[in-house]
């Protein structure tokens, strides 16, 4: 197990050199594998701000009043265990500037696995990369071993 010191996105990195640096403002991910792991790492740490912060302007949360948002996310982020994040794959931005990360995240809430796999999307808005789209599959659903999915087998929706 993880020291309470390491970063919750799996960098093995301590936090304090790894995420919270970009939780603070500090500085913005490079990329948006970056950006991936400090969201996941938000989740963990409860940066409810940075996730509002790091959502793309054409995100559907975007369309719900901040508040509202604030509330939902601070929710899950209070009643969810985040236990582990691995990266399964990556793709560099497309000619539409969006770059991809394909991950496993590791979630529990009272006692039950609500792991999943996604294939999700990140633009760069000329400040920082911002998530834009994912696309969630429950991890009992994937048929097969699901560490060995890339973005090429990652079933379509």
């Amino acid at each position: 197990m993880a020291s309470p010191d390491h970063c919750p996105c799996g960098s093995g990195l301590i936090y304090k050199a790894c995420c919270a640096p970009l939780h603070k403002g500090e500085r913005e991910a490079p990329d948006a594998e970056s950006m991936m792991r400090s969201r996941y790492a938000a989740y963990a740490k409860k940066e409810i701000g940075y996730l509002i912060k790091t959502l793309d302007p054409a995100h559907d949360d975007r369309k719900m009043p901040e508040g509202e948002l604030h509330k939902l996310l601070a929710a899950a982020a209070r009643n969810q265990r985040y236990m582990g994040l691995t990266i399964l794959d990556r793709a560099a931005p497309n000619a539409e500037g969006v770059a991809e990360v394909l991950f496993i995240a590791r979630v529990f809430e009272r006692g039950r696995d609500f792991t999943f796999v996604e294939r999700s999307g990140f633009a760069h808005d000329g400040t920082g990369w911002r998530y834009r789209r994912g696309v969630p599959v429950a991890i009992d659903a994937i048929p097969g071993d699901p560490k060995a999915l890339t973005l090429a087998t990652f079933p379509k929706p």
